[in-house]
Order: C-alpha cells, then sequence, then structure tokens
C-alpha cells in the first residue's frame, strides 16, 4: 500500500466523483494499476483543479506532496523540471553515499564535480533521495504540463517511474491531449479528464457570482461544451444585451487582451478567414490550408478535418469580438449570401448584419420562427420571435411578436425570460385582447413553478377577460388553470374552474374533434366523471398523430389519469428523446411517466423518470426543487424495502411541498411512507400515514390520487383491528365511486374482501382479481393473489390458495419485492410447499448494489475490475460478496452465473412436503411452478 492514512479529506469538485475516485484509489491502493498515473485532458478541461482538490486532502492525510510544472520557457534548460520536484527536500541529500550526493547537486550547479555527471549515478541518487523521504511518510509526485518537461529531467523520471515497486512513492503526470506522451508516463494507466454532463455544468455556472438566466444561460452551457474554464470565463463578461445565437459570447477584457496579442502577430488574411469562421464555420468552403496554417501553427485551430475546429470555445468568441463591429457586420453579411439555401441561418444573419429597425428581415425572422417552433425547436423559436420584434418599426407589431415570443417560450421554463417579454409588451401596447393573451403566457409560464398559486387567479381573470374576444385562448387559460388545480388538489378551485368552464363552453359552442383543452380540463377536474367519453375523446386525439412531445405528453398524461396505464406508456415511448429524459410537464406532473412505469412494473425506468425530472428542475430558471421525483423515488424503494432510503426521500418530498398546495405530492409521498412502515412490518404506523391520505371525515385529501390507497388502508387496519375505522372511509368512498375505472373497483373490491367476514369476503376477492386490466398492474394484482391466498389457506383450503400464491412470489420476485416474496414464501410453506431450488428467487434479497456487484462477478470480474466500474475498492467489493453468499445460498464464485443465468435449480421451484389438511381436492402433496 501506498499510503496508510485511512481517510481524505480533499475538496469535491463538480461533476468529477468519478475522476477524483480514481485518483484516491491510485494513491491509497495502487495495486495492479501500478505506482504512476497519467491525466489527460483538454485545455482549460479541469486537470489541475481535479488535483488540487485531491492533493489538499492527501497533505491532511500525512502525504508528502512534490510538484512539478512544465514551462515553454524551462523546456530546454536541462533537468529544471527535476529541480523544481527535488528543491523541497534537497537539504536531505547529504544521507545519500558521497558519489550519489555530489552527482545530484552537481546537476542543479549546488556543488562542484563534473561537468557531466555520470547519468547512471544521478538516477539512482533520485531514487535514493525520494525512498528516504517516503520512509517517514509517503511521497506523491505531481508534474503538470509534463509535456513541457525538459527531457533531460523526463528521463530521470522514467528511470524512477521503473522502480517503485515496493516503495511507497507515486507519480502523476498531468499531459494536455493531443501533446505527445513523456517518456515516463508511456504504457501507464491513463486517466482521460473528459467535459462535465449537462446536469454538472448547469451546477457549475448557478455557482458563478453573476447569476444568468434565460436563454442566456442555455448559451452560456451550449458554449462552453462542458468546458469548466469556459463556463467560468462566459460568466464572468457582462454583456448589456444578450448575443443572439449567431454572435459569440464575448469575453472579460482580461482574457480579450490575452488572445488580441496573439491575433495581432497573424497574417492579415488569416485574421479575416478566423473572423469568418468564428461567424458560421460554413462560409470558409473556399479558404486554402496555407490561409490557416498560421492560426493552427498557434495553436488556435485544428483545420486537419473536413471542418474547421476551434481548439477551445473561448477561442472562437476572442477572434469574433477582437474585430470592430463593421467587420463582424460584413462577416455576418457575407456567410448571409452563402447560405441563400439555408433560409433560418440566413434570416439571423442578416439580423446581426443590421444596424436599425428593418421590417423586411423582421418578417423574415417571423417566418423563421414559425419553422423553427414547427420542429420543436421552442427557445429558437421564440428568440427569433424576439429578435424580429427588436427589428419592428411599429410599436402594436412589435408588442404583438413579443406575444408570440411569450407563448412560445412559456414551456420552456425559463419564467423569468416570459416575465420580461410579457412586461415589454405592457409597456408597448393597451390592447386588451392581446394583453389578456400575454397575461396568458405568463400565467402559463408561473404553472410550472413553485409560484403556481399566484398563476391559478391570473389564469382565471384571463379566461374571464378573453370569453368573448378570445374564447380559444380563454379555454387555453382555463386548461393550465386545470393543471394548477390537479396538482393542488383544492376543493374550492375545483368547483370554481368547473363552473367557469361550464359557462365558456356554452359561450363558445362545440369545439372540432380531438379537442385537447376541453378534454384536459374535464379530465383533470373529475377523471370518474363521463369516464366513457372522457376515454373516447382521448383514442381519437391518441389515434390523430398528434405532433409533438408536449402534446404527446398531454395525451399520455390524460390517458393516466384515466387509469389507462398501457396507452399512457405506448404515448410516453412514442414522444422519442433519450431514455429516461423527463416529459415536458410542471414538476408535479413530468412524473407521471415514472407513476405509470411504477404500476406496470418497470420500476428501473421509474427511478431514471424521477432521475431525469429532477435534474431538469434543477436546470430550470429560476432553479427550483422539485417535491414529485423524491416521492416518486421514495415509493420505488419502498416496493424493494429499501425502506431507510424510502423515508428519507418521502420525508424529503413533504419537506418540500405546502400541503395545502401540493396535495398529489403530500398524498404520494404519505403513501410511500406508509408502504415502507407495511415492508418493515409496522402495521401502525403504516395505517397511520395510509390514514393520512383521507380527512378527518373520511374525505380524499386529493380528491383523485387518495382513492389508491384505499385497499392498502384496510389491510394495514386489518392487522391492528381498526375494522370499522378503515371500513367508513371505504363506504363513504364507494357512495361516490360512481363511473370508476376499472383500477379503482379492483381497489374497492379488495378493500372491502379485506374488511369483510364469511364467504362475502371470496366475493370480493374474484371481483378485483376479475378486472380487466388488472395486469396492467402486477404488484397491485399480486398482492390481490397473496392477500386471497392467505384467506383461502387459513380456511384450510390448500389446493385452491397454491397457485395463487405461487403467481403472487413468481411476480414478488420479478420486480424485486422482497418484503411481498418473503411473505408469499412463508405463505406457501404454510400450504404444504417449500422452495428448493431457485436460488435466482434470492437475488432480490440482496441490496441493489450487491445484486449489481454478483452480476458482475458472474461475469468473470475480479473484485478490482469491479470496483473500477463502480468506483469502490476490491475490499469493499469483496464484503458484499462474502455478505451476499448466504443470502444465495452458495459457497464458490463460480456458481454465481447459474444463478444469474436461472439455471441453479432443483428439479422443481418447490419440493414436495407432507399432505395438506384442507378438505378440498387436490390439497395432497404436489410441485407448483412459481
Amino acid at each position: 500500500m501506498l499510503l496508510t492514512t485511512p481517510t481524505l479529506s480533499g475538496g469535491a469538485l463538480v461533476g468529477r466523483a468519478s475522476e477524483a475516485a480514481r485518483i484516491r484509489r491510485f494513491v491509497t491502493d495502487p495495486g495492479e494499476e501500478g505506482h504512476v498515473l497519467v491525466v489527460t485532458g483538454g485545455p482549460g478541461i479541469g486537470k489541475s483543479a481535479l488535483v488540487d482538490s485531491e492533493v489538499g486532502g492527501l497533505r491532511e492525510a500525512g502525504v508528502r506532496v512534490l510538484r512539478a510544472e512544465g514551462s515553454e520557457t524551462e523546456s530546454e534548460m536541462a533537468f529544471a523540471g527535476l529541480h523544481q520536484v527535488l528543491r523541497p527536500v534537497l537539504l536531505q541529500a547529504p544521507v545519500l553515499p558521497q558519489r550519489q550526493c555530489d552527482a545530484l547537486l552537481g546537476a542543479f550547479g549546488m556543488a562542484a564535480g563534473q561537468a557531466e555527471p555520470d547519468q547512471l549515478i544521478l538516477r539512482v541518487a533520485v531514487l535514493g533521495l525520494l525512498a528516504h523521504v517516503a520512509r517517514s511518510r509517503p511521497v506523491l509526485i505531481v508534474v503538470e504540463d509534463a509535456h513541457w518537461v525538459d527531457r533531460d529531467s523526463l528521463d530521470v523520471l522514467a528511470f524512477v517511474a521503473r522502480r517503485l515497486e515496493g516503495e511507497r512513492i507515486g507519480l502523476l503526470g498531468l499531459v494536455r491531449t493531443g501533446a505527445a506522451l513523456p517518456s515516463f508516463v508511456r504504457c501507464c494507466p491513463v486517466l482521460d479528464v473528459g467535459p462535465l454532463d449537462a446536469d454538472a455544468a448547469g451546477r457549475l455556472l448557478d455557482a458563478q457570482p453573476l447569476r444568468r438566466a434565460g436563454p442566456l444561460r442555455a448559451r452560456v452551457l451550449d458554449e462552453a461544451q462542458g468546458n469548466p474554464l469556459a463556463l467560468i470565463e462566459f460568466a464572468r463578461s457582462e454583456p448589456g444585451q444578450a448575443p443572439w445565437p449567431v454572435e459569440p459570447l464575448p469575453l472579460a477584457d482580461r482574457l480579450m487582451q490575452r488572445y488580441a496579442t496573439r491575433l495581432a502577430t497573424l497574417p492579415e488574411a488569416t485574421r479575416q478567414a478566423l473572423l469568418l469562421a468564428a461567424t458560421d464555420t460554413a462560409a470558409v468552403a473556399g479558404v486554402t490550408p496555407d490561409v490557416w496554417r498560421p492560426a493552427e501553427e498557434a495553436g488556435l485551430i485544428d483545420a486537419r478535418h473536413t471542418a474547421v475546429r476551434f481548439c477551445h470555445p473561448l477561442i472562437r468568441s476572442a477572434v469574433y469580438h477582437a474585430a470592430p463591429p463593421t467587420l463582424r457586420r460584413a462577416a455576418h453579411r457575407r456567410c448571409a449570401t452563402v447560405l441563400r439555401g439555408v433560409p433560418d441561418r440566413r434570416a439571423w444573419h442578416l439580423a446581426a448584419a443590421g444596424t436599425g429597425p428593418d421590417e423586411a428581415v423582421a418578417r423574415e425572422m417571423e417566418r423563421t420562427a414559425r419553422q423553427t417552433g414547427r420542429r420543436g425547436g421552442l427557445v429558437s423559436a421564440a428568440l427569433a420571435l424576439q429578435r424580429a420584434a427588436d427589428l419592428t418599426p411599429d410599436r402594436h407589431e412589435r408588442a404583438r411578436r413579443l406575444t408570440l415570443a411569450a407563448r412560445l417560450a412559456a414551456p420552456t421554463e425559463q419564467t423569468a425570460w416570459v416575465e420580461d417579454l410579457t412586461e415589454r409588451v405592457r409597456t408597448l401596447s393597451d390592447d386588451p385582447v392581446l394583453l389578456a393573451r400575454a397575461a396568458l403566457h405568463r400565467g402559463q409560464a408561473l404553472a410550472l413553478t413553485p409560484r403556481r398559486a399566484a398563476a391559478y387567479p391570473l389564469l382565471i381573470r384571463t379566461a374571464r377577460d378573453l370569453a368573448s374576444h378570445d374564447p380559444g385562448n380563454a379555454l387555453q387559460a382555463l386548461a393550465t388553470a386545470a393543471l394548477i388545480c390537479y396538482y393542488s388538489g383544492d376543493t374550492e378551485q375545483r368547483n370554481e374552474l368547473r363552473h367557469d368552464f361550464l359557462r365558456l363552453a356554452a359561450v363558445i359552442g362545440p369545439r372540432p374533434e380531438p379537442d385537447l383543452a376541453s378534454l384536459w380540463i374535464r379530465t383533470a377536474t373529475d377523471p370518474s366523471a363521463d369516464r366513457a367519453g372522457l376515454l373516447a375523446g382521448v383514442r381519437r386525439l391518441a389515434s390523430a398523430g398528434t405532433a409533438g412531445p408536449q402534446l404527446l405528453a398531454a395525451t399520455a398524461t390524460l390517458a393516466w389519469l384515466l387509469d389507462e396505464n398501457a396507452l399512457a406508456l405506448e404515448l410516453f415511448d412514442s414522444m422519442g428523446g433519450p431514455p429516461g429524459a423527463p416529459s415536458p410537464l410542471p414538476d408535479g406532473l413530468r412524473c407521471v411517466e415514472g407513476w405509470a412505469c411504477l404500476e406496470y412494473g418497470l420500476w428501473t425506468r421509474s427511478r431514471g423518470v424521477a432521475a431525469a425530472s429532477a435534474r431538469a428542475a434543477a436546470q430550470s430558471d429560476p432553479p427550483y426543487t422539485a417535491a414529485a421525483p423524491p416521492a416518486l423515488d421514495a415509493a420505488v424503494l419502498a416496493l424493494r424495502g429499501e425502506t431507510g432510503p424510502a423515508r428519507a426521500a418521502a420525508l424529503r418530498a413533504l419537506d418540500l411541498v405546502a400541503a395545502r398546495q401540493n396535495r398529489f405530492v403530500t398524498v404520494r409521498a404519505r403513501w410511500a411512507l406508509g408502504t415502507a412502515a407495511w415492508a418493515d412490518g409496522d402495521h401502525e404506523t403504516a395505517y397511520d400515514q395510509f390514514r393520512a391520505m383521507f380527512t378527518a371525515d373520511g374525505d380524499e385529501v386529493h380528491y383523485h390520487v387518495s382513492r389508491y390507497g384505499l385497499a392498502d388502508l384496510a389491510a394495514a387496519a386489518v392487522r391492528i383491528g381498526r375494522h370499522e375505522s378503515a371500513r367508513r372511509i371505504v363506504d363513504r368512498i364507494a357512495g361516490r365511486a360512481t363511473g370508476s375505472s376499472p383500477r379503482q373497483r379492483a381497489q374497492l373490491a379488495r378493500a372491502r374482501a379485506l374488511l369483510s367476514g364469511g364467504e362475502e369476503a371470496e366475493h370480493h376477492f374474484r371481483a378485483a382479481l376479475d378486472e380487466p386490466s388488472s395486469q396492467e398492474r402486477p404488484f397491485s394484482h399480486a398482492q390481490t393473489q397473496l392477500e386471497y391466498g392467505e384467506w383461502l389457506r387459513r380456511r384450510l383450503r390448500s389446493g385452491r390458495a397454491r397457485p395463487l400464491l405461487a403467481a403472487a412470489l413468481e411476480t414478488f420476485v420479478r420486480l424485486g419485492a422482497e418484503p411481498w416474496a418473503t411473505r408469499a414464501r412463508a405463505e406457501l410453506r404454510a400450504a404444504g410447499i417449500r422452495q428448493s431450488g431457485s436460488a435466482r428467487d434470492r437475488l432480490p434479497a440482496l441490496t441493489p448494489q450487491q445484486r449489481q456487484i454478483v452480476r458482475l462477478a458472474a461475469r468473470g470480474l475480479t473484485n478490482r475490475e469491479i470496483g473500477e466500474r463502480l468506483q469502490l475498492s476490491p475490499r469493499t467489493v469483496g464484503s458484499h460478496l462474502y455478505r451476499s453468499f448466504p443470502k444465495l445460498g452458495v459457497t464458490a464464485r463460480s456458481q454465481l452465473r447459474d444463478i444469474v443465468d436461472g439455471r441453479a435449480t432443483a428439479p422443481g421451484p418447490f419440493a414436495l412436503v407432507e399432505a395438506g389438511t384442507g378438505s378440498d381436492s387436490g390439497d395432497g402433496p404436489q410441485e407448483h411452478p412459481a
């Protein structure tokens, strides 16, 4: 081991957890990787910051850190880099044999000796001195910009690097991507530091002193390309007006002066070509290689490929803004000429080339916005309309275009931007209809944020203002208000909204089918009223070929509200986009896809949606913390039996919501807490949490989702003897369950079965199992099978109980619902069947991390290889395997593959035991497949 001290306290960098862990593993346990590690990455990517963050902790942990930094100015000085490394410990050189000491000090001109020191003696002296220092505490040598260190120093370090086995010495070399690797790091393990991912880049940007909001924030993230230095520098600049998409972001004066000095040395033709490339690389197709060559030699561009590429995001900005405005406008005019066949980009370049209002260019920009909007690029389309408004001479027309820009920007979660656009409309126009439309878009933007309480009255007022002049937008205002109403679950809002909708519907008359806004209002306020009619409308909408992810997400959400889970998932799948990306809905409802996956048994995907939704909420403008994602995550964790993390996530969700304004999330979090308590066998707490989903009078806290806790409330009540309390709530809800969905009927039947006595319970169990679409909710269906099987077994009807219990067990094992699988196994044993052969069924008994380690070990990976993939130490991997073997019933690593592949089975999953004693036929000994 290189390092014996157990704790490191280096500072953490944003988005560099895996890279930092790799460096810590290299220092603490070099193992097979050896004592040398190379860190590579482009300029500004954060190599030095990463190493610095860890070195601080290493010093506190007792490591002696010796550093050198390569420099172009010292690259020809013999032993300059080696002198930097050894300078802090040269006073200990006299401990070496005299010849070695003389050779070492003589190399630095610090002692009389041969003009040319013996190279072998010098190298042995360096190794000896480092080994001596390492006897008292470990040593880490850090060589930054190793590609610029002088050759003599590199040769000595290469000699040392090959002789570190058994020494408490590590060598960390930092090399810029593309540079030739120095001799001492060749054939060594390499850690490549790449760009930050989108989440980490957003967090780094938000941590900067100057707040970047709206489209400017997106521009910074886009142009920085995940480069930390570029992010920080773009955030430091203070542009008056945010530059448009074809204009690179400006830099701070300090950097501009530095780059301007380098650019001034280039030939005029090269500077002109660079300006064109910085404006639009499509405009430089005819530039010859000899024009680019000086810029390549200066390290500014890479022209080896089909397109010119700047070597760093900051260089493009520097080239563009170093040119005077007249040359920049000329470059845009040149680009507009070249791009005649690309109308969208041509319009932007024409706009950037202008010096004042120009209605012709404004019209072209509006056409560009329409085309971009149809392709789903809402931010780009809104920016184009905003630019068109800036170019518009007429005040009313400018206000109209700003209103259209606000409409497109409203769904992008750039609330501050929408508010700015609508405020500009208010200062430009006194047209009541235009002002009401602007208010509508402001309300739509606010509805996507925690400020939805302020959005609701604004939207209701706007709908009333627009009812007689613009009924279509009035309906849109009510539809957005309905979304807020569903999220809050407020009964008064719900009644007010339905009254306004009926009044508006009478004014506007029949709407063309399919009508998304009307369907949304009716479904969100009461999914049970005219369910058949609503479902027919949703099916028409789904089959109409609705384009665009927002409309697809809204239609999928309508299907989910109506308990058509398969249709909802089909529509979510048809949206496209990256796997796990959240739907374009507000924080409370963008997790709908996750809830649908949870019900369908796709629990891993459900957690992915929760994680993506949390990231999207953090990246909104202004950033806000969504409560729905942790509530969703808590539900999955509770079902898997990970009750500690489930409770933590559910309580976090409750901490983030005001209960009266966020009943949807509150009820969901209560259900997760109740499920976690049930998994732990704490039925009293489970009852309390499920009871909190209903008011003191027995009404639903949330008029829709509370009903889905009805059966769980009944199950917990039966366990603690509170039958009557639960029965009153069930009867109260049942009295209002007209027009309910098959899922709601199954929930009600299951609750009544649990609370009933005698043969009436069997009737209700069968009704719950026979409801159509119950297979779309495998966990709920398996719960009913398990409870019905328990009921039959206790009445000595084991022969009929066994198939139900076996089917329930199979579902629980497949889903990973281990607490319920354990209960099903116990019931099967009590019914006269014991499980004997399927070790694979015991995989869910492991923690998620243990299952991951077991699967990798089954593929033949060593503990070290598993640790590299999962960012764990080999010792931790071994500990997890040690604890997993008894749970799986294995004694050797070689047995894991059969378990993971499902081959570790006895003749049948269940073995024969003594005959049951029930009165039903078929209660004798038998095998039953799970």
